[in-house]
C-alpha cells in the first residue's frame, strides 16, 4: 500500500510581499484617524495593596492551591504564585481598575477589583473547572439563552504545552475525540475527509478554492485557541457536510512590549549514529507591543521551516522529504473608544516541499516536489450598536498558487515492489478568492421568554486558473516487463470561476431557565450549480437538576458543501488511453476514455444529528456521554465506466459516506493535575473514490471502479488520555496517550486491480505516547530580568512498532509486510520572553 507521508502538503515558494506594506499603511491611516482630536493627560497616583487567597469549593469543603499562577493585569502587569497556603500579595499598585485572574491546571478564576490611593484591597478567588471546553458554548449576552453546540477548544496554554512534533496548530486536533490523522499525515474530523470540514481563522474561510482542503500556515506562537465543532448547528456556517475547526489568533498587547523568540538551535540529522547535515531548524519569534496606547497594537510573528523527514524504510541518506518555508504573520488591533473596535492581518505562507509522495514503495526520483505561494488580507469591524447589540463586518482576500513539479521526465514505471522514473503529474494552479460578510446580533427581546436573535449575509467570488500534464506510465508485472500502459492527452488549460451567496438568521431561545433552544435557518447560492438551498437547523439544551450540574443537549440539522473548482473543470483534464499487453509484449487490447462529468454537479448535502448527556459528578470531576451521526449523499465520486474500445472516466455526485460515533469522555482534578481521557467508537463507512485521489496534489495513476467499504481514516476503537501534571520545582508534564484500531486496506494484484472486499484488512493496533516536560526560569541580565521556558519532549516514548506503508501486492514475495515504523524521537525546548 503506497500512503503519502509528507510533513505538510501545503508547501510552497515565496511570492509577492507587497500587501505587507499595503496593509501596514492602511492600518496606520486607521490608527490616525480612530486618535482622540485631543492628547490624554496622565497625573501620578498614589499605590495600595491586593491580597488574598486562591482556592477551590469542593463538596468537601474549601481546599486551597499552593503554586496557582496569580497575574494582576491593568496600568501594570504583575505575576506571582499562590504560597504554601494558597495566600498571594501584590504591592506597590497604582490606584484604578485591575483584573486578577488565576491559573491552576484546569482551574481558572477572574475578577475585577478597584485600588484606591493607599488602600489595602483583599480579594479571594475562587477557581472554577475550564481545563477544556468540552461541553456547551453559550451566548454573550443572556445566561438564559445557552444553546447547545458539541465542540471542544484547546487552550492557548495546551498549545503551549502539549507535544507537538510539527509544531503547528492543525496537529494538536488529534487531541479531541474522534479526530486522527490519518494514514495519508491529513486531519480527518469525525469521520469525514479533509475536503469535507470546514476551516476558520478569526472567522475567515482558509480552504484552497481549488480544492476545498484547508490551505494556510500560521506561526503557532500567534495562535490563543483552536476549536473542533462536531455538529455546527449555528446557521452562520455553511459549505461543509463535515465537522468545523475554527482558530483564533491572540489581540495584540495594548499596554506593554513583549518579544519572544525559539527554537534557535538546528537538530541535526543523525543517520546510524553519524551526523549527515542538517536535519532541521525551525527558528520563531513573536513581537506584540502597543503602537499607541490603549488604542491601537501590533502583532508580528516570523517563523522559517526547514524540516527533513524520514521514511526509515528506505537508506539512510536517499529517505527525507524536505520541506523549507516561510511564515509570517502581521496583524493591527485598534480601538475607538467603547463602541468600535477592528483588527487587520496579512498571513503569508510560501513554502516548498521535495520529495512528496515518498514511501517504502516510491523512492525520491520517483516523487514530486510540491511548491506554494499564498497570502491572505483579512479585516474585521466590530460596532456596539448599543450596550447588547453588536454589527460585526469582515472581509479577507486569500490567493493560493500550486506548482507540482517531478524530479525527471523519465518514464513512469509502476512495479511490484518499487517505483521508477519521474513522476507523471505536473501542475500549475493559480486561485484567488474575495469573501465579505456582514451580521447583526440584535439585543435580547422578550417574547414567551428571551430570545437573542442574529443575521447575515456573505458573498464571495473565487477563481481557477490552471494547466495540467500527464505523461505516459507503465504498469511493470512480476515477470519484470510491461503488463499496461496508460497515456495521455496533451497538455491542457482552463480557467473556472464562481459567486457563492448566503444569508442566515438565528434565534437563541429560552423560555424556561433551564431550557434552551437554537434555532436558525440558512441559504445557500452559487453559480456552478445555479441552484439556492435552505438548510433548517435546531439544537436544545436542558438542565435536568436544579443544581445545574446535569445537562442534556443534542441537535439536528441539514449541511450543504461547496463545489471545489477543480470539479467543473474536470472535463478539460487530459484525457487518457489504457492498453493491456499480452505475454508476447503485443497489445492485446485498448480504450480510450473521455473525461465526462455525469449529469449537472449538485451540492453534497449531509444530515446529522447528536445527543450528549453530561453530569458534573463533584468539583474534580465531569462525565459525558454521546452519540452522534452523519449522513452525507450526493457526494463526488470518479468511476471508470468501460465499454468495447471507447470508455469514460465519470465524474457524478453518486456517492455518498456515513459517520456513527458513541463517545464517552472524563475529566478529573487532582490536587496538581487534570486527567482527560476518552473512548470513541465509531463507524466511517461510505464510496472509496474521492475525486482528489486522482485529481488533486498528488494524483493516483491507476483508477479501478468505485466500492463501498470503510474509508481509509477509519478507526472503529481509540482511547485517548492526556492529564496536564503541575509537578515538583515548577516542572509542567503534559503526556498524551492514543491508542487506536489500525487503519484499513485493500489487498491489490500487479494490475493495480482490487481482490476481495475493499478495505477488509488493518494496520496493527496504533500505540504512541508523547511527553512534554516544560519549566519557567528567569535570567537576571544588566540588571534586568529575561523571562525563559526550557525542557523538551519525546515521542513515541515507548518506541511501539507503528508502520505507515504496507505491501499489498499479490504478487510480492513480501506481501503483507509493514513498513516504516515511527521511532522514538527527543526535542528540547527553550523559549526567550523579553
Amino acid at each position: 500500500m503506497r500512503f503519502l507521508h509528507p510533513d505538510d502538503e501545503r508547501t510552497c515558494v515565496i511570492g509577492k510581499i507587497e500587501p505587507n506594506a499595503v496593509l501596514l499603511l492602511a492600518a496606520l491611516i486607521a490608527t490616525y484617524m480612530l486618535l482622540p482630536l485631543s492628547a490624554r493627560g496622565q497625573s501620578s497616583v498614589e499605590s495600595g495593596t491586593i491580597e488574598g487567597t486562591v482556592s477551590v469549593i469542593e463538596s468537601g469543603g474549601t481546599s486551597f492551591l499552593p503554586g496557582a499562577k496569580v497575574v494582576l493585569k491593568g496600568s501594570t502587569i504583575m505575576e506571582t504564585e499562590a504560597d504554601a497556603r494558597g495566600g498571594y500579595s501584590f504591592s506597590g499598585v497604582d490606584s484604578g481598575a485591575y483584573t486578577i485572574e488565576a491559573d491552576f491546571p484546569g482551574l481558572h478564576a477572574e475578577q475585577s477589583v478597584a485600588v484606591t490611593p493607599g488602600a489595602d484591597v483583599k480579594v479571594a478567588l475562587d477557581m472554577k473547572i475550564v481545563e477544556v471546553n468540552t461541553l456547551v458554548t453559550v451566548t454573550e449576552n443572556s445566561n438564559e439563552a445557552e444553546v447547545s453546540t458539541s465542540s471542544v477548544t484547546i487552550t492557548e496554554k495546551i498549545i503551549s504545552d502539549a507535544p507537538n512534533a510539527n509544531e503547528r496548530f492543525e496537529s494538536l486536533l488529534p487531541l479531541v475525540p474522534g479526530v486522527v490523522r490519518g494514514p495519508d499525515g491529513r486531519i480527518n474530523m469525525k469521520g469525514a475527509r479533509s475536503t469535507q470540514g470546514g476551516a476558520l481563522v478569526n472567522s475567515a474561510n482558509v480552504t484552497d478554492p481549488a480544492t476545498g482542503s484547508s490551505a494556510i500556515n500560521l506561526p503557532i506562537d500567534v495562535v490563543s485557541s483552536v476549536q473542533v465543532i462536531s455538529n455546527p448547528y449555528d446557521p452562520q456556517y455553511g459549505k461543509l457536510t463535515g465537522a468545523l475547526s475554527t482558530v483564533e489568533t491572540k489581540t495584540g498587547n495594548y499596554d506593554k512590549y513583549h518579544f519572544t523568540i525559539q527554537n534557535i538551535v538546528p537538530r541535526w540529522r543523525d543517520r546510524a549514529g553519524t551526523i549527515a547535515g542538517l536535519g532541521a531548524a525551525t527558528p520563531r519569534m513573536t513581537f506584540t507591543g502597543p503602537l499607541f496606547k490603549d488604542r491601537a497594537a501590533f502583532t508580528q510573528s516570523f517563523e522559517y521551516r526547514f524540516v527533513r523527514t524520514p521514511v526509515n524504510s528506505l537508506p539512510p541518506l536517499q529517505r527525507d522529504t524536505k520541506l523549507e518555508g516561510f511564515n509570517s504573520y502581521t496583524q493591527f488591533d485598534l480601538v475607538h473608544g467603547a463602541k468600535q473596535t477592528a483588527t487587520v492581518s496579512v498571513t503569508i505562507y510560501p513554502q516548498k516541499l521535495d520529495y512528496m509522495g515518498l514511501n517504502t514503495f516510491t523512492p525520491q526520483p520517483s516523487t514530486t516536489d510540491f511548491h506554494q505561494r499564498g497570502y491572505q488580507v483579512y479585516g474585521q469591524h466590530r460596532f456596539m450598536t448599543g450596550d447588547d447589540s453588536v454589527l460585526i463586518s469582515q472581509f479577507s482576500y486569500k490567493t493560493y498558487d500550486v506548482d507540482i513539479k517531478p524530479q525527471s521526465d523519465d518514464p513512469y514505471q509502476l512495479m511490484v515492489d518499487t517505483t521508477a522514473g519521474g513522476f507523471f503529474n505536473r501542475q500549475s494552479r493559480r486561485t484567488e478568492r474575495y469573501d465579505a460578510e456582514e451580521s447583526y446580533q440584535f439585543a435580547p427581546r422578550e417574547f414567551i421568554g428571551a430570545h437573542q436573535i442574529k443575521t447575515g449575509v456573505e458573498y464571495s467570488h473565487s477563481s481557477l486558473s490552471e494547466s495540467e500534464t500527464f505523461l505516459p506510465v507503465e504498469l511493470i508485472g512480476s515477470s519484470g516487463t510491461t503488463i499496461e500502459e496508460i497515456t495521455f492527452t496533451p497538455a491542457s488549460s482552463f480557467n473556472v470561476g464562481q459567486n457563492e451567496t448566503a444569508a442566515y438568521i438565528s434565534d437563541q431561545w429560552a423560555p424556561l431557565s433551564r431550557l434552551s433552544f437554537g434555532l436558525g435557518l440558512r441559504l445557500d447560492n452559487d453559480t456552478v450549480t445555479g441552484s439556492t438551498h435552505v438548510a433548517p437547523r435546531g439544537s436544545i439544551l436542558l438542565t435536568l437538576t436544579g443544581d445545574g450540574k446535569t445537562l442534556l443537549s443534542g441537535g439536528s440539522g441539514i449541511f450543504y458543501d461547496r463545489v471545489p473548482l477543480m470539479l467543473p473543470a474536470f472535463p478539460n483534464l487530459p484525457e487518457r488511453t489504457v492498453s493491456m499487453y499480452d505475454s508476447t509484449g503485443q497489445i492485446s487490447n485498448s480504450t480510450a476514455f473521455v473525461n465526462r462529468i455525469g449529469g449537472a454537479l449538485q451540492n453534497p448535502r449531509s444530515t446529522s444529528w447528536n445527543v450528549e448527556l453530561e453530569r458534573q459528578v463533584s468539583a474534580r470531576f465531569t462525565a459525558r456521554a454521546g452519540y452522534e451521526e452523519r449522513n452525507t449523499a450526493r457526494d463526488f465520486v470518479v468511476s471508470p465506466i468501460t465499454g468495447a474500445e471507447t470508455g469514460a472516466i465519470s465524474l457524478s455526485n453518486g456517492g455518498g459516506d456515513s459517520y456513527r460515533e458513541f463517545q464517552v469522555t472524563g475529566r478529573y482534578q487532582l490536587p496538581r493535575a487534570v486527567v482527560n481521557a476518552s473512548y470513541v467508537r465509531s463507524r466511517a463507512y461510505g464510496d472509496l473514490n474521492d475525486p482528489f485521489l486522482f485529481i488533486g496534489n498528488y494524483p493516483q495513476a491507476v483508477i479501478q471502479p468505485d466500492a463501498r467499504a470503510r474509508l481509509l481514516f477509519d478507526a472503529p476503537n481509540r482511547f485517548l488520555i492526556w492529564p496536564t501534571i503541575s509537578g515538583p520545582w515548577k516542572l509542567n508534564f503534559l503526556p498524551v496517550y492514543d491508542l487506536h484500531t489500525g487503519f484499513p486496506y485493500s489487498v491489490e494484484n500487479e494490475y493495480r486491480q482490487y481482490i476481495g472486499p475493499r478495505n477488509d484488512r488493518r494496520y496493527p493496533w496504533f500505540s504512541s505516547c508523547d511527553l512534554q516536560v516544560n519549566r519557567p526560569a528567569t535570567l537576571h541580565v544588566g540588571g534586568k530580568q529575561m523571562h525563559l521556558v526550557v525542557g523538551g519532549s519525546v515521542f513515541n516514548m515507548f518506541n511501539h512498532d507503528n508502520p505507515r506503508d504496507v505491501q499489498n501486492d499479490l504478487a510480492s514475495s513480501n506481501f503483507g509486510h509493514f513498513y516504516n515504523p515511527a521511532w522514538r524521537e527527543f526535542r528540547g525546548k527553550l523559549v526567550f520572553q523579553f
